[in-house]
Order: structure tokens, then C-alpha cells, then sequence
């Protein structure tokens, strides 16, 4: 039997407190998610000014992450190349750039969705505090 790593709510309020200094910093406002990796939501977080369909969207980003294991700006590349069949209005909206997994250990533990700002924002938002975490715990 092999141990488990896993994301607790202390961690998830870390990522969306560090997101949310980070959006602060410069002056974006939007909504974070932060998912375990089953892509069941562990914390959200809508700024003041935050569009009200950012919430749905960074939390569809970041189940579409944990659900990969990848960065969702993949399956938004792939959209835009035509490699992709039908989508329904709900599939698209997390396969756009803005969830990112987070691994430990080679082991996914999460994902982190973004919405709010250009999709390459959304998805530095993300990165920054991903990394900001897994530096505290190593």
C-alpha cells in the first residue's frame, strides 16, 4: 500500500491567499479556485470586481486540470488547431488557459483554476502561487 499526499484546507487557503496578493499586486480582479484531485472543489475565492462568470469558469478551469493532469491552455491549443471534436458550452469553459496542476512528488494533489483577466494572466496567477506553495513545504 503506497501513502497518499493530499491538499488539506489549510494549503488551499494558502494558494488562494497568495493568488489573491499576487492579483492585488497588480490590479486584476478575479476568481480562484482550488480543487483536490479529484476536481472537487476544496476553496474559492471571488474579488471585489470580478466578473460574476468568472466563478464558474476558474472552477471549470481547475477541475479540467486536475481531471488531465495538465495544464488546461493544452486542450485551449488544441481547440484553436482544430484538433478538438464537438464541445458543449460547459465542456469548452474549463479548457481555456488558467488551471494548473499541482504536483508533489510527480503525484498530482490539485489543481488551481483563474479567471478574470487575459487567459496568460489568469494562468500566471496560478504558477506564481503554486510554486510560492510547494517552496514552503520542501
Amino acid at each position: 500500500m503506497q501513502t497518499k499526499s493530499y491538499l488539506t484546507l489549510s494549503d488551499a487557503e494558502f494558494l488562494l491567499d497568495t493568488a489573491h496578493q499576487y492579483a492585488i499586486e497588480h490590479n486584476f480582479n478575479v476568481s480562484i479556485a482550488v480543487v483536490d484531485d479529484t476536481g472537487n472543489l476544496l476553496a474559492m475565492k471571488r474579488m471585489d470586481g470580478a466578473s460574476p462568470m468568472t466563478a464558474n469558469l476558474c472552477l471549470e478551469k481547475a477541475k479540467c486540470s486536475a481531471m488531465s493532469r495538465r495544464p488546461s491552455k493544452l486542450f485551449e491549443d488544441l481547440i484553436k488547431g482544430g484538433q478538438m471534436g464537438f464541445l458543449t458550452m460547459d465542456s469548452f469553459a474549463g479548457m481555456l488557459e488558467g488551471g494548473e496542476p499541482i504536483m508533489f512528488e510527480e503525484h498530482l494533489v490539485g489543481a488551481m483554476g483563474v479567471s478574470g483577466v487575459k487567459s496568460f494572466q489568469d494562468a500566471e496567477i496560478a504558477q506564481q502561487a503554486i510554486e510560492k506553495f510547494l517552496a514552503q513545504i520542501k
